[in-house]
């Protein structure tokens, strides 16, 4: 049996790694770019990092666009899109987490195909070439550097949507560790456990293959050894270093292989609640692993092993080895639960119908999915 698997951006890895932006501009001919950040990544210098290796090229034209918002909307991306083309942009470098970066893939999309955005929702349906993206991730989690994924927030469906498609990967990533060393512990945490839920996700998809295993499960035993190191100690360079290094190789794994029920649960949470991507993926993780156990349990043993989990022997223990780690892994991270941040057990019936609705269950190890098994999954990470 054949597969795929697909890589494609020109990846720039080290200390001062920004300093290759200039060549990477001259090289592609760019003359008009629109740099593409949150306030955050303003607010930590890192945007003026940037912008200072612009301004070393000749006659560029630099437009900022520095508001992006967190689980970025249809309305945010025709906003950004109408500036660039009003400026005549001819690529994009985006600086930050999953929503900048996402937020530049999606613009990008538009500048070459019709809107509106929300018609490339699914897999392979953008037509046309886009145009250079250069994304520099201040994040280690969401992968979103090196996909063909972008998350977006439809307001009006009040649904969270992922376009798929191996034309919006970036074309050059800069990933400079230094640029993840002023994440607050928080960020860190969540975005950590976004990273951890992708490898085990993509490990036990339908979808995987043996290339795309190779790299989820190298990914999680880098994210299980320094994830606690950061989150403790953020000036602990060399675990920020690896953090940014398991990522990537976390995302060749997942963006060949896709995800599962855990995506399904954390895009319905953050449509409706507004929910960081990560900790809605965090909160629900351990139990999700647990339900999804019995129907994978040769993978579930052996991503216990590759993160040296003590095992008994005795199957039925030992596929719920992960998922216990996992649920260890979240309180000690101070990942909150769902009653934490502010969803009620009200809302379970509606979240679940809407959980439902999910493509990405498709991928899911587990199939025949039900309602009340998503009850359950929320009520215990209540």
């Amino acid at each position: 049996m054949s597969y795929n698997f697909f890589v494609h951006s020109d990846l720039t890895f080290g200390k001062d790694a920004v300093q290759a932006l200039p060549g990477i501009i001259e090289a592609e001919g760019l003359k008009r770019v629109m740099v593409v950040y949150d306030g955050g990544v303003k607010a930590a210098g890192i945007a003026q990092k940037v912008l200072q290796e612009l301004n070393k090229v000749s006659g560029l034209v630099v437009t900022v666009f520095d508001g992006v918002e967190p689980n970025p909307s249809n309305e945010l991306i025709e906003k950004i899109y109408g500036i660039a083309k009003a400026e005549e942009v001819q690529g994009f470098v985006a600086i930050g987490g999953g929503s900048s970066i996402d937020s530049a893939k999606a613009v990008n999309i538009l500048m070459t195909n019709d809107g509106p955005i929300g018609q490339y929702g699914g897999i392979g349906m953008v037509k046309n070439p886009v145009l250079p993206l250069i994304a520099i991730p201040t994040t280690a989690g969401t992968s979103s550097e090196i996909t063909n994924v972008t998350a977006l927030t439809d307001t009006k469906a009040v649904c969270k949507y992922v376009v798929i498609d191996n034309k919006i990967t970036p074309s050059h990533v800069i990933c400079d560790p230094e640029f993840t060393r002023t994440m607050p512990k928080s960020v860190t945490a969540a975005t950590g456990m976004d990273a951890i839920t992708h490898a085990v996700e993509s490990y036990i998809s339908n979808m995987s293959n043996p290339l795309t295993k190779y790299n989820s499960i190298e990914g999680l035993k880098i994210f299980h050894k320094n994830l606690q190191r950061a989150v403790e100690n953020g000036e602990d360079m060399e675990a920020r270093e690896n953090m940014m290094l398991g990522c990537i190789i976390t995302g060749f794994g997942f963006s060949n292989a896709n995800l599962g029920f855990v995506h399904g649960i954390a895009h319905t949470l953050s449509a409706h609640f507004g929910l960081p991507h990560g900790m809605a993926n965090a909160c629900v993780l351990p139990y999700v692993i647990a339900y999804n156990a019995p129907s994978c349990k040769k993978e579930m043993i052996e991503l216990a092993k590759a993160i040296d989990l003590p095992l008994t022997g005795n199957e039925d223990e030992d596929i719920l080895a992960l998922s216990k780690e996992l649920l260890n892994m979240t309180k000690a991270l101070g990942i909150k639960s769902l009653s934490e941040q502010g969803v009620k057990e009200s809302d379970f019936d509606m979240l679940a119908e809407d959980v439902l609705k999910e493509p990405v269950l498709n991928f899911n190890p587990r199939q025949g999915i039900t309602k009340e098994d998503i009850i359950s999954i929320l009520m215990q990470a209540f």
